[in-house]
């Protein structure tokens, strides 16, 4: 039962069975329940009630016996987790080394409750030593269950390290082993810290369906312990999200199933969540009150790490109580301590230079900026698997967004564009080598006009925050910077009106407001900037992503789509342009074509059309100048093992998904190459790692751009795997594309390719052939999802 984790159930049996054994006078058989209903209610973080269970001796018999190891082990961390550390270590020493002395099967389980002890104590190096140990012993053993602890553990504290790659290998592979044994409390755990991973690294919505799962889970194990981590981790998300009253709600019933515990850590980590929400809610005296009593806590158990976090509350305070001299006390001392963690220091160095904003302070403020940035981009760098780098930089979104408003309002226009621009592409840039370097924060110093002189037309970059979003126009005659509104109203009208463009409605007869009114918003106030049929190379940020600027409604006598005025291309940022447009390559010129797959099964129709794109696309190729895989030779293996820089151009027709809370598991959908269950799936995250010189990909399936903005990298799938293999342009969708009208667009796409039109013009034309015709195909449904995505 322990091992599948009923922990409820192990207990109401082990209690009765001692009931029984001390009522037939069984001294030895009433302790070995009595023991293992002790390690029932230590799963279930009871450590008072262990204690009080395990009083009393052993009988003669069992005195050095592997039971009397287990005693000891149980009565040490019960100690541990209520912080009497010299009691925790006494029992937890001794255990081990009796366990050593009979090469007890225990031992196992002393070296991992003596790295607990460290934990709890906040020493993370030597926890991870005794969980090293523990881990060889269960494998020397072939101990599964012990193992998956092992694994669990070593992810936590790695996690407390910020080691955040590690913790997530670490927990991976401890649900594995968990789930293909049956050990559902190390499940859950695993699947409770993942999601703090995940949080820590940005992802508040992946971390959120975790969090969900595993408190799920922890009400049906019955594990209070875990119930009160998984509440309290939960209520971060909604902090984040401002929903502070139910991030309130959360931390409360934390704390109070905490206090029933009696454990120390959640107790501390209750208070200290319940002190940051009450902060935010100018309930001034309470947060003071939970930062005093957490610091206190802290204080008694000699952590300095713990210690940290309530004061950084505790100087939030001083703030809002107008009491900067006590603030930046209290901020210079957290963001200098020698134990404070990445993640904390940043947080202090942030809140240290928004307070001297406040002071007018602005040379100070501009300086600890930047000191901030820098201690944020070095975290960032260590960082070294790109699903965890590609949703880290929102950890600092509100940081970037403080020092651009702050560069603004001090009049430094281009200096705000250049930082604003050093947010963006960074994992794009860093794949492609273009970014290099120790992890700081170094804004290039490009000038804004030469891009756009290089780019031959203007450059609309946007910025999108709570408080003020910005435009900046730049055209090779000068900069301008537009003030706009926040982003919570511009993402209202965003969300409405892709909805009617996915929902096929004639937004250009019905005039619709959204349609208007986010022209007025995002391209009016540089409409003077633009010339008719010049290039606008657009920058966006946030929702904007989801947004093809092609479709926004132009007002006047006769209202038209944009597409009519200008042509439109995306980029994430303006860095690509300024690095590598001063070495052109040698380009190929061969097309590389791969489509009309068989489907892999019911979930995925055949495309009806698939093969007449085909067949329209190789007409404008010489047969020497192209390759084709259709039907079941349409496989991964097989682009994956092409010679691909050797492709001008690659197009596919099939089927696409996109993953939003993993992108790089978004997958173009071909036919099966072996019997492996996804075989028929080109990840992303494969897509990468092989180089490309292509000119155009053209990836004619649904949702080809992906589903998953990421602050400062745009929308994250398949056309940015692409652009991040190296691809030139790249043509994704922002919704599902309509089989009947995809083959007439690229059928004029690949003309106007041939006759020697640039990608971009070449997809205009295209669009306005559709548009401008007399059928259904003139509404932005069909014409507008597809995007160009223009990289190095």
């Amino acid at each position: 039962m322990l091992l599948h984790g009923e922990i409820d159930r192990a207990h109401r049996e082990a209690n009765l069975a001692s009931q029984y054994y001390s009522s037939k006078h069984n001294r030895e058989w009433y302790w070995k329940f009595r023991v293992l209903d002790a390690s029932a209610l230590s799963l279930g973080e009871m450590s008072r009630e262990v204690l009080s269970l395990l009083s009393g001796d052993l009988p003669e018999s069992l005195s050095n016996s592997e039971l009397a190891h287990q005693k000891l082990v149980l009565q040490g961390l019960a100690y541990a987790r209520l912080h009497k550390f010299n009691e925790a270590e006494q029992n937890l020493q001794q255990a081990r080394a009796l366990c050593l002395q009979t090469n007890s099967s225990v031992t196992g389980d002393a070296l991992k409750a003596l790295g607990l002890l460290q934990i709890e104590k906040g020493e993370y190096e030597r926890a991870k030593q005794f969980f090293e140990e523990s881990l060889n012993f269960a494998r020397q053993r072939g101990d599964g269950s012990l193992e998956s602890w092992a694994l669990l553990d070593l992810g936590y504290v790695t996690l407390q390290q910020e080691h955040f790659d590690e913790a997530i290998e670490w927990l991976g592979a401890a649900t594995k082993k968990a789930e293909s044994i049956g050990a559902n409390l190390v499940a859950e755990k695993s699947l409770g810290d993942l999601g703090w991973a995940y949080y820590k690294t940005g992802e508040s919505e992946r971390s959120l369906e975790l969090y969900e799962e595993a408190a799920k889970r922890a009400v049906e194990l019955g594990s209070l312990g875990d119930q009160v981590a998984w509440l309290t981790t939960a209520g971060y998300v909604y902090l984040d999200a401002n929903k502070f009253s139910t991030a309130e709600d959360h931390y409360r019933r934390a704390l109070e199933l905490a206090r029933k515990t009696h454990t120390q850590e959640d107790i501390f980590n209750a208070l200290l969540s319940l002190a940051f929400v009450t902060v935010q809610t100018n309930e001034l005296d309470q947060a003071a009150k939970y930062a005093d009593e957490a610091i206190a806590m802290a204080r008694a158990d000699n952590n300095r790490i713990d210690e940290l976090y309530p004061l950084l509350a505790s100087g939030q305070i001083a703030v809002r109580r107008n009491d900067p001299v006590q603030a930046e006390k209290i901020f210079v001392e957290v963001a200098n301590d020698e134990k404070v963690d990445p993640s904390l220091k940043w947080g202090a160095q942030h809140e240290l230079a928004n307070l001297y904003v406040d002071q007018h302070e602005f040379a100070r403020a501009d300086s600890t900026f930047r000191t901030t940035l820098n201690t944020f981009e070095a975290a960032r760098h260590s960082i070294q698997h790109e699903d965890v780098k590609l949703p880290f930089l929102s950890n600092a979104s509100s940081l970037y967004d403080d020092y651009v408003r702050f560069l603004v309002k001090q009049g430094k226009i281009v200096e705000a564009l250049q930082t604003a621009n050093a947010s963006r592409a960074q994992t794009l840039l860093e794949g492609l080598g273009m970014l290099r370097g120790p992890g700081r924060f170094a804004p290039a110093a490009f000038q804004p006009r030469q891009v756009a002189q290089a780019e031959g037309g203007v450059i609309l970059f946007y910025w999108l925050g709570p408080i003020q979003s910005y435009l900046w126009a730049v055209t090779p005659a000068q900069t301008k910077l537009f003030e706009l509104p926040p982003e919570a109203e511009i993402d209202a009208r965003v969300q409405s009106y892709r909805k009617a463009l996915i929902e096929s409605r004639d937004v250009l007869q019905q005039e619709n407001a959204d349609g208007i009114k986010l022209y007025e918003t995002l391209v009016a106030p540089a409409a003077k900037l633009i010339a008719s049929n010049s290039r606008a190379v657009i920058v966006a940020d946030g929702s904007l992503n989801n947004l093809n600027f092609e479709t926004l409604l132009v007002p006047g006598p006769k209202p038209h789509f944009w597409i009519e005025d200008v042509t439109v291309v995306s980029a994430s940022s303006l860095r690509p342009w300024a690095v590598s447009r001063s070495s052109p390559r040698t380009a190929p010129k061969l097309l590389l074509l791969l489509g009309d797959p068989v489907s892999p099964n019911s979930k995925y129709a055949e495309l009806p059309k698939a093969a007449q794109e085909i067949h329209d696309i190789q007409k404008h190729f010489p047969a020497e100048e192209q390759r084709v895989f259709a039907r079941d030779q349409a496989t991964a293996t097989a682009y994956l093992t092409s010679r691909l820089e050797q492709y001008a151009y690659i197009h596919f027709v099939a089927h696409g998904t996109a993953s939003r809370l993993s992108p790089l598991d978004s997958a173009i959908v071909l036919s099966k190459a072996s019997a492996q269950e996804d075989s028929f799936k080109l990840y992303a995250r494969d897509i990468i790692r092989y180089p490309l010189r292509a000119n155009l990909v053209t990836i004619s399936t649904c949702y080809g751009s992906g589903s998953r903005a990421y602050a400062g990298e745009g929308l994250v799938g398949l056309s940015w795997a692409f652009l991040r293999a190296g691809a030139h342009n790249v043509i994704g969708a922002l919704w599902e594309v309509s089989d009947a009208s995809t083959p007439q667009l690229m059928d004029k796409l690949y003309a106007e390719l041939k006759q020697g039109r640039a990608p971009d013009v070449a997809l205009r034309s295209a669009k306005l052939s559709l548009l401008r015709s007399d059928g259904v195909f003139r509404k932005p449904f069909y014409w507008a999802p597809f995007q160009l995505y223009v990289g190095s």
